[in-house]
C-alpha cells in the first residue's frame, strides 16, 4: 500500500522541525555554499525564508486531514489547485495533466525567531490499487516537489534579474517553474548546487504577482539544459498559432467571462463547437494563460485571452485571423523564400500580397482591421515633440498620413490634437473605408500611390510602410516625400529596428517574416540612414515604441554651401 511505503505523518513532522528551526541567515550559505557576508546580507534584505514544502499522498481528503492533525497542523483555507506541480508531475511521469488531482495547502507555523512561515503541503491523491501508486513510489525515491522557498519581498523586474544572476554565480541551476493564477503568484524553481548542506535538492523563489516576463528568461535558462525538450516544444510552436486562430474564428472569448468561469459544455453550444474537442482546445491555451482552469471543464477567460475578443477597443482578433490564415499558409512555402530569395507569398498564391488582398474584399478589409491591431506600437506618437510642436504654432498644422490604412493613427493624433488637420494618402477601396471611419470635418483624402504624396504639409508620416519594399523601392518612396516636403517640414517614420548585436528583438522574426510574405525586410537604423541620405533626406535621430518598435525622425538635407574661392 502507498501509505505503508510514504509514511506521510513522519515526513510532515520532519519537515515542520526544519522550518521552525531555520531562518534566511542561517539557510541562505547552506543552500549556497561560498556566499561572503556582503552578499548573504543583501540576499537576505530582498527575500526571505517563507516555507519547505513536500509531496504527500493520501489516499482520500480524510485521509489528509489526519495526516495534518497528527502534526499538529491546520490549514487555513480549503486545498487550491496547485498548477506548476501538477504540470511537472504529469511531464516527468508522462501522464496526462488532467489525471493527476494535486492540490496545495500552506499551514502555517512559528520560527524560532518569532517569524510566521508555511510548511507547503502538496497532495497527490493516490486511491489504493491505483496505477499512480507506481508515481508516487518514484516520487519518494526522488523528492523533486522537496524544496525550500524564499518569498521576494520587492518583486520588481531589476530585483528578479540579481536574484537570478546570485543564485546562478553560487551554483544554483534554473529548474522550471510557472505562475499559478490561482494565487496571482510567480515560481522560479533552482537546483541546489551539489556542495549544498541543507538536505533540500530545489529551492523556490516565489514573487507575489504576475512576472512571466523573468519567467521567460528564467524558462529559456532552463530549457537550454534540456535540448530535446526545447527543441520539441519549437516544433511544436505552430500549433499554438492555429489553437490561437481556432479560438477567433469560433469567436469563444467573446462568449467567455474574465470574471465567472464557464462549463466546457455550456460554451460549446453558444459557439457552435464540439464540447470534448473545445475543452482539449481550452486546457491546451490555459498552459499559455490565454484562459484559467478553474475546474476539470470550467474555464475563465483571461485579460490576455481577452485580446481576442471581437467587439472591445483593441481586438487582435484581426492580427489572430491573418497569422492564422493567409499569412501561415505563405510561411509553409518558407523554404522556396530560403533557397530561391523568391516571395513565398506570390509562388503559393500566384499574386502580389497586396494586389491579392485588394482582388478579394474581405481579406482587404482583415488586412486593414489586423494594421489597425498594431495600434499598441504607435500609442506613443501622438505625443512626440514633432507633432506636439507642430500642435502648437500659431496657424493649423497639417499632417500626411502616407499608406496610413483605415486611419487608426490618424485618429488618435486628430483626437490628440484638436487643431490639427490630416490627409490619408492610400488605395481608392481604403480611402472609403477610412473616411466611413474619420469622417470629413478635418481630414481629407488622396486616392493614389506613393508618386501622389501631398505637398505644403508640416509633417509626414510612413508607419509600418518601408519594411515592406526592397531598397530601390524605399528609396523611390522617400524621394516622393522629400519632394512634397516644404524646407521646415518633419518625417517621422515608424519600424522596428533589427539590432546590431544578439540582443533578442521581435525585428528580427518580423525579418523572416517580410521576406516570406511581401519580399520587404527589416533594417538597422544605419541601414535607414543610408537610404534616408540617398533620397535627399538626413536622419535626425530616433527613440523607441512599445512592442520594439521605433520612431526614426528625418529632415530634408540642407544643401551644403561651399565659400567662393579668393582668386589672387
Amino acid at each position: 500500500m502507498i501509505t505503508a511505503l510514504s509514511d506521510d505523518t513522519s515526513r510532515l513532522r520532519a519537515t515542520v522541525d526544519f522550518v521552525t528551526q531555520q531562518d534566511s541567515e542561517s539557510l541562505l550559505p547552506l543552500l549556497l555554499p561560498g556566499l561572503d557576508v556582503a552578499e548573504l546580507r543583501s540576499l537576505v534584505k530582498r527575500c526571505r525564508f517563507a516555507h519547505a514544502a513536500l509531496l504527500v499522498f493520501p489516499a482520500h481528503a480524510r485521509a489528509l486531514e489526519a495526516t495534518l492533525a497528527e502534526c499538529g497542523l491546520v490549514a487555513q483555507a480549503p486545498p487550491q489547485p496547485s498548477v506548476v506541480v501538477r504540470e511537472r508531475l504529469a511531464l516527468r511521469h508522462r501522464r496526462t495533466a488532467d489525471d493527476l488531482d494535486v492540490r496545495i495547502l500552506r499551514p502555517v507555523v512559528l520560527g524560532r525567531d518569532g517569524q510566521r512561515r508555511t510548511v507547503e503541503v502538496f497532495a497527490l491523491t493516490v486511491p489504493p490499487g491505483s496505477d499512480l501508486e507506481e508515481v508516487a513510489a518514484l516520487e519518494l525515491a526522488r523528492h523533486d516537489e522537496a524544496h525550500v522557498a524564499f518569498e521576494v519581498l520587492a518583486p520588481d523586474p531589476l530585483v528578479l534579474r540579481g536574484l537570478r544572476s546570485s543564485f546562478a554565480l553560487h551554483g544554483a541551476l534554473p529548474d522550471g517553474g510557472g505562475y499559478n493564477p490561482h494565487e496571482n503568484g510567480t515560481v522560479f524553481y533552482f537546483a541546489t548546487p551539489a556542495a549544498s548542506k541543507a538536505g533540500y535538492r530545489r529551492i523556490e523563489l516565489y514573487a507575489p504577482g504576475d512576472h512571466r516576463c523573468q519567467l521567460a528568461a528564467h524558462l529559456a535558462e532552463f530549457r537550454s539544459q534540456q535540448p530535446a525538450e526545447t527543441m520539441l516544444r519549437l516544433l511544436t510552436g505552430a500549433w499554438t498559432t492555429q489553437a490561437l486562430t481556432a479560438l477567433a474564428q469560433l469567436r469563444v472569448a467573446d462568449a467567455m467571462d474574465t470574471d465567472h468561469a464557464v462549463d466546457a459544455g455550456a460554451l460549446a453550444s453558444k459557439v457552435d463547437a464540439d464540447p470534448d474537442s473545445l475543452a482539449v482546445l481550452l486546457r491546451y491555451l490555459a498552459t499559455f494563460g490565454v484562459v484559467t482552469q478553474d475546474a476539470p471543464d470550467s474555464f475563465r477567460l483571461t485579460s490576455l485571452g481577452a485580446l481576442l475578443r471581437a467587439e472591445t477597443s483593441g481586438s487582435m482578433r484581426p492580427l489572430a485571423l491573418m497569422y492564422g490564415g493567409p499569412f501561415y499558409q505563405s510561411f509553409a512555402a518558407l523554404t522556396h523564400t530560403v533557397r530561391t530569395g523568391q516571395v513565398a507569398f506570390e509562388h503559393l498564391f500566384g499574386a502580389n500580397h497586396f494586389d491579392h488582398f485588394a482582388d478579394d474584399p474581405q481579406l482587404a478589409e482583415l488586412f486593414d482591421q489586423s494594421m489597425a491591431a498594431n495600434w499598441r506600437m504607435f500609442e506613443p506618437l501622438p505625443t512626440h515633440p514633432v507633432l506636439a510642436d507642430a500642435a502648437r504654432g500659431t496657424r493649423g498644422a497639417t499632417v500626411v498620413d502616407i499608406a496610413g490604412g483605415n486611419g487608426e493613427l490618424l485618429s488618435r493624433i486628430l483626437a490628440a490634437h484638436p487643431n490639427v488637420d490630416a490627409v490619408l494618402l492610400e488605395r481608392p477601396h481604403v480611402v472609403e473605408a477610412a473616411r466611413r471611419r474619420l469622417g470629413t470635418a478635418r481630414c481629407g483624402y488622396v486616392a493614389g500611390d506613393f508618386a501622389d504624396v501631398p505637398a505644403g504639409a508640416d509633417v509626414y508620416l510612413l508607419c509600418r510602410v518601408l519594411h515592406d519594399w526592397e531598397d530601390e523601392r524605399c528609396r523611390e518612396i522617400l524621394r516622393h516625400c522629400a519632394r512634397a516636403m516644404p524646407a521646415d517640414a518633419d518625417l517621422l517614420i515608424v519600424e522596428r529596428l533589427l539590432p546590431t548585436d544578439d540582443s533578442p528583438s521581435l525585428a528580427t522574426a518580423w525579418d523572416l517574416h517580410m521576406r516570406c510574405n511581401v519580399g520587404g525586410r527589416e533594417r538597422t537604423a544605419q541601414h535607414y540612414a543610408e537610404l534616408l541620405t540617398s533620397a535627399g533626406l538626413t536622419l535626425v535621430g530616433h527613440r523607441p515604441l512599445p512592442l520594439d518598435g521605433h520612431v526614426l525622425h528625418a529632415r530634408r538635407t540642407v544643401p551644403t554651401q561651399t565659400a567662393p574661392s579668393t582668386v589672387r
